[in-house]
């Protein structure tokens, strides 16, 4: 099975929403690059302080999958879910 990657920008809205990805940014670099098959995952803030450039590669599908669904269920999935997310992903069936 192929990689599975996401690229794109977290784009905050205003100054709060970026206080709150900087404030639990940390702990979810940390749980995401622990779980199995996260092959590379960054998070960094581009020169605009609003928006974060997002890089994730995971071994495939089912591991990418599995993250989507902890991220969902976890703090930083609640703390962030209202903030603008543009990503492409690639390496998933739906792409063929």
């Amino acid at each position: 099975m192929p990689e599975v990657t996401l690229s794109g920008e977290l784009v905050c809205s205003i100054a709060a929403e970026a206080q709150t990805v900087a404030r639990h940014l940390p702990l979810h670099l940390e749980l995401t690059r622990a779980e199995e098959g996260c092959l590379s995952f960054n998070v960094v803030r581009s020169e605009n302080p609003l928006v974060w450039h997002v890089e994730e590669r995971f071994r495939d599908a089912a591991a990418f999958e599995a993250h989507q669904e902890r991220v969902a269920a976890s703090e930083w999935g609640r703390a962030t879910a209202g903030i603008e997310r543009r990503y492409t992903i690639t390496g998933m069936a739906t792409d063929a």
